[in-house]
């Protein structure tokens, strides 16, 4: 498909654009079929670029081409091109990719990255209420884990302070003891805790959510406070490690010293070398990189980078959990433009969409959304006794890839509007295929697989039924869906009028280069002989010279000088066309001549000419022109075909709207 996409791109002038409806008047027609202002405007200006000076001389040019086009694919739709089935069904599975392409990045990323830069403008104070599970919990513990998130959330609905809830509920011992306080955070969360990221900013201040779910548990998040964003700080450190419980006068000591150093005009990156504990920021000048409100380090160390307001400034000593602190501020990244940001967001959310966080991850989670938008615009219905007595005809087979083709039923499931209807015979065709029930245990239960394997159907239908709505949502899907069909059109028309007849056509061929005979001409061409002789044998060139002067042939030459065990010199006879070969045309054209020796870097062998004959101009054979007379001929015939189009179509052009376009 590049190739021909690469082809269809030359032909069809770039990406077009559909017209809108309002205020969109018709700018010429082919055979009654309208093209608007817009879908030219767009179209002129995509090619043309900076050159699009909306001269009269120019959009002249550019109307011409585009009839020209437009008239060519009029003639594909009359030749039924759009019936052959191999280029209907490569037109749909392009329309498939593209979709596909639309649904991830209209309806996911986009949002996706709108909503990531909005969030991160501000950072959210969370605190929270942990029940944890398994990466990959059975049902049973599954249950256990919500039950017991629910009474939590049960104990805070009855008026308990989210405090001593937390203190009783929450398996995480990092933050229960600190009414279940985790601290700021900053758009975007880690992957697979979006869930948790949605709920901190979608609350309001003093409020908590209903639980979630996480890769790490289920939750019940509290918002403590917001406050603007505060970027990021390049910082470097001197660490003076502590013991718990044992005494830091020591310590405290030397920073306090350090400090006063440093008050005195004294070296950061030297102090940080030649005192710092902390081994792998030593090495560095106590380098430990950009610091962020995601950081994970305690926050009483990002508050001390974040209090220092200009470049090269440090803070006064202070402790953490680890021991006694100096950092300095090195810079601090600038605000970014949004556009360049948004770049950078839509770079981090997708290569998230790659981690471990599945179904918790950022983009699954909002396809997952999408998703139930779509059924409830497209009025899903599912009829539920039907889809019970379909699980209950799941055998221990379903999970094996024995399990064949076995549900016949022809009775609705469900479906999506009135036309998308699916049958139980359409699940156990989407069965079939379904990694998820190929990929289980032998021993997992067929019914459960089932059941999954049924969701999974529900929201490929709904895909699917999005999908069928793009061009209406989209007009640019139109637009590419339509242009799509234009190129593959004008490529198939092009090659059967153009490009096969003038390959295949022999006797037009030959018709066509016998009336133009001049055109393809030799010039004066000579015929010589190319001496190479191997790496370090270039002394010999004035050798063989002297021996072709005194009358010796070719192969005299090559007897003399190569041995049975040595071949150091070859002959090639060539010909040379007058201005094709540089050290050719430096000597007079005579024969005998002979040009410098050169040698080639690549190979370190030195090679030279010698004339033996001059041919005189002359008229080339169809078999020597034949590119070139291909070429030109496929050039006569596209000229006849549309002589031939604009004769038998009728193209009708608004000049009150053209001239309504031209600016200069």
């Amino acid at each position: 498909m590049s190739f021909r996409l690469s082809i269809l791109t030359i032909l069809f002038f770039g990406i077009l654009h559909t017209a809108t409806a309002q205020k969109d008047p018709v700018l010429f027609s082919v055979q009654n079929k309208p093209v608007h202002v817009s879908e030219f405007d767009y179209i002129y200006k995509k090619t043309n670029g900076e050159k699009a000076d909306y001269s009269q001389k120019s959009l002249d040019e550019y109307l011409d081409l585009y009839i020209k086009f437009k008239l060519k694919v009029q003639r594909a739709r009359d030749m039924q091109l759009d019936t052959i089935p191999a280029l209907i069904k490569e037109l749909s599975g392009y329309r498939r990719q593209l979709a596909n392409s639309y649904l991830v990045d209209k309806e996911v990323t986009e949002k996706l990255v709108e909503e990531a830069y909005q969030r991160s403008q501000e950072e959210v104070d969370i605190s929270h209420i942990m029940v944890k599970l398994s990466s990959n919990p059975q049902p049973a513990d599954t249950l256990m884990a919500y039950k017991k998130i629910m009474k939590a959330k049960a104990a805070l609905d009855s008026g308990q302070s989210f405090s001593m809830v937390a203190k009783e509920y929450s398996e995480d011992d990092n933050s229960k003891n600190n009414s279940g306080r985790l601290g700021y955070f900053g758009a975007i969360f880690r992957p697979g805790f979006y869930e948790m990221e949605s709920a901190a900013y979608n609350l309001k201040v003093g409020k908590y959510y209903k639980p979630i779910r996480t890769a790490a548990g289920y939750h019940i998040i509290k918002l403590n406070s917001k406050r603007p964003a505060r970027g990021e700080v390049e910082a470097a450190h001197i660490l003076l490690r502590t013991e718990k419980g044992k005494d830091d006068k020591k310590q405290l000591a030397t920073i306090d010293s350090l400090h006063k150093v440093l008050s005195n005009g004294g070296n950061f990156e030297k102090l940080a070398s030649e005192f710092s504990q902390h081994q792998q920021t030593a090495k560095k000048g106590g380098y430990i990189g950009f610091v962020s409100t995601n950081s994970p380090v305690e926050e009483s160390f990002k508050d001390q980078v974040f209090d220092l307001k200009s470049d090269k400034s440090f803070s006064k000593p202070f402790k953490s959990s680890v021991g006694w602190h100096i950092v300095s501020r090195i810079s601090k990244k600038p605000v970014e433009a949004p556009e360049i940001a948004k770049r950078r967001l839509q770079t981090k959310i997708q290569n998230s969409a790659k981690g471990k966080a599945g179904k918790f991850s950022r983009q699954e989670l909002a396809k997952q959304a999408m998703i139930v938008k779509i059924k409830k615009e497209a009025n899903f219905k599912e009829k539920a006794s039907v889809k019970k007595q379909m699980l209950a005809n799941i055998d221990s087979t379903y999970t094996s890839h024995r399990w064949k083709k076995v549900l016949t039923n022809q009775e609705e499931i469900f479906s999506f509007g009135d036309k998308m209807k699916y049958t139980v015979a359409d699940f156990n065709e989407f069965s079939k295929t379904a990694s998820t029930r190929l990929k289980r245990n032998k021993n997992a239960d067929p019914k459960l697989v089932a059941k999954a394997v049924y969701q999974e159907f529900i929201d490929d239908s709904a895909l699917k039924y999005e999908e069928a709505q793009l061009e209406n949502k989209y007009p640019e899907f139109k637009s590419l869906m339509r242009e799509y069909e234009e190129g593959i059109l004008l490529f198939e028309a092009t090659k059967l009028q153009v490009w096969d007849k003038a390959s295949t056509d022999s006797i037009g061929l030959a018709t066509f280069h016998a009336t133009v005979p001049d055109k393809y001409q030799w010039k004066e061409r000579a015929v010589v002989d190319l001496y190479t002789l191997r790496s370090g044998n270039e002394s010999k060139v004035k050798e063989i010279v002297t021996m072709l002067g005194s009358g010796k042939s070719p192969e005299d030459v090559l007897s003399t000088l190569n041995k049975e065990d040595q071949q150091i010199l070859s002959v090639q006879e060539k010909e040379y066309e007058k201005g094709r070969d540089k050290n050719l045309d430096k000597i007079s054209w005579k024969a005998g001549a002979v040009t410098a020796a050169l040698k080639n870097d690549r190979t370190r062998s030195t090679s030279f000419m010698v004339i033996k004959s001059i041919k005189a101009p002359g008229v080339k054979t169809l078999d020597e022109a034949r590119g070139y007379v291909i070429a030109d001929y496929q050039d006569f015939l596209e000229k006849k075909w549309l002589a031939e189009l604009k004769a038998n179509y009728k193209v009708e052009k608004n000049d009150k709207v053209f001239r309504s376009l031209i600016k200069k």
